[in-house]
């Protein structure tokens, strides 16, 4: 899913240690890249290289950031199966 202009992005990555990271952002490609960087969220630091495994694109930055606060109340079993029933058709491209 390539940065479209005005859309707000809900991502979750796996770490290098098999951890996943929830976020929101309007510029999906940057933000990983960042992560990748080590210049992203204090968590994704020390668990570098990132993967992205789960986006959907959101119209608002408010439906955006209910929906990451949504999946980070989650238990990691219930975002395994979020991922796996999701069709990240796009995910390749990153």
């Amino acid at each position: 899913m390539k940065n479209i202009p005005g859309s707000i992005f809900v991502y979750i990555i796996e770490c290098n240690d098999n951890s996943l990271y929830t976020g929101w952002t309007t510029n999906l490609e940057r933000r990983l890249a960042s992560h990748n960087a080590g210049t992203g969220s204090r968590y994704t630091r020390m668990r570098k290289p990132v993967k992205l495994v789960f986006v959907e694109s959101h119209a608002t930055k408010s439906s955006a950031m209910k929906r990451e606060a949504a999946i980070k109340s989650y238990t990691k079993s219930a975002k395994l199966e979020l991922i796996s029933s999701h069709q990240n058709i796009f995910i390749d491209n990153y």
